[in-house]
């Protein structure tokens, strides 16, 4: 009885606290109360249709009347044949926006309404269209341009990296990589952009540029190497030049040649000349033979000196020099 009471007092407490709270269904069954101003759960209205006239003909549409004029617009693009950007819905002879919301004008079921063609409204929309494809068009070509610079970069290092080796490409390869190049800068030269297509387009000619810079670069490089590779001769490999003795043909400034004055410079130490009265010319040697005097004061070394022909001296020279030869030997025997 005790366990029966207790079931009893919990049951009548928990009917008694969600009292509020429960409300019996048209089947009978017990249910969470609901609230009607809560939106989620709100009962949706009935849908409501409207009548549209496009020229000479209406159009049944159903829809909620919670809508707006845009979804409505969007609802009569097939029957119409009208973008929903180019119509204009008149209701009540007045132009309804689009985020308009249908109940809030007032339409209900069966109501009546125009729509037409707005010329202004289609013109803006094409030329926003021609605008976004032209932008488009722009953004694949430079994509695609992109792609071939990149392609054609990748020959650039290769190279780069051959002629840095010391090693030789055809100058008609180099040739034909400059000009694809330049093909590539005719393509962005006439694309049209604006925004950032436009900083991306210079991004890319700075890049396209760069690498002619560096191909002009090479290409001088590869025709100096060739040139260098084809007829220098390394100092260390050159044969050596033929040398003539250096008193055979030259002489000095005085008429003398080499060999005299190498002799000269050996036998200067050796001699002194004192005196020279006058030089004997080739032409007139016979006639001042006898008046040329000639002295030479001797010096005494370890070493004889150097034998050399003596020049033809006159009859008063010999006298000299036999006069000096017996006070010499005079001298001699008094010691």
């Amino acid at each position: 009885m005790m366990r029966m009471r207790t079931k009893t007092t919990e049951l009548t407490t928990v009917k008694g606290s969600g009292e509020d709270q429960l409300e019996v269904r048209p089947g009978g069954m017990l249910v969470q109360k609901r609230d009607p101003d809560d939106p989620n759960h709100r009962v949706p209205p009935p849908n409501i249709r409207v009548r549209v006239k496009y020229g000479s003909v209406y159009h049944e549409i159903i829809i909620g009347p919670t809508a707006t004029f845009g979804e409505l617009k969007k609802m009569l693009t097939g029957p119409t044949g009208l973008h929903h950007e180019d119509q204009k819905i008149i209701y009540k002879d007045k132009e309804r926006a689009s985020k308009t919301f249908l109940d809030v004008v007032g339409v209900k079921d069966k109501s009546k309404m125009v729509v037409v063609e707005d010329l202004i409204s289609r013109e803006k929309r094409q030329i926003e269209a021609r605008k976004n494809a032209k932008i488009e068009k722009a953004a694949k070509s430079m994509a695609e341009i992109k792609s071939e610079v990149d392609r054609l970069a990748s020959q650039v290092s290769a190279v780069e990296s051959v002629i840095s080796k010391g090693g030789k490409v055809a100058d008609k390869m180099m040739s034909d990589l400059i000009g694809l190049l330049m093909n590539q800068l005719i393509r962005l030269d006439e694309i049209k952009v604006d925004g950032d297509l436009s900083r991306q387009k210079k991004l890319q000619v700075e890049k396209v540029q760069r690498y002619v810079e560096t191909l002009d670069v090479l290409k001088v490089k590869n025709t100096t190497g060739n040139k260098g590779n084809g007829n220098h001769v390394p100092k260390q490999h050159r044969p050596p030049r033929p040398t003539s003795q250096p008193g055979a043909n030259r002489t000095n400034g005085h008429g003398g040649s080499a060999a005299e004055q190498h002799h000269h410079r050996e036998s200067v130490g050796k001699y002194q000349p004192v005196a020279v009265a006058g030089q004997p010319q080739e032409g007139s040697s016979k006639k001042t033979s006898g008046e040329v005097v000639v002295t030479t004061q001797w010096e005494t070394f370890d070493s004889l000196p150097t034998v050399f022909s003596a020049p033809q001296m006159s009859t008063s020279t010999s006298t000299t020099s036999e006069t000096i030869q017996h006070t010499f030997n005079w001298d001699l025997l008094l010691k």
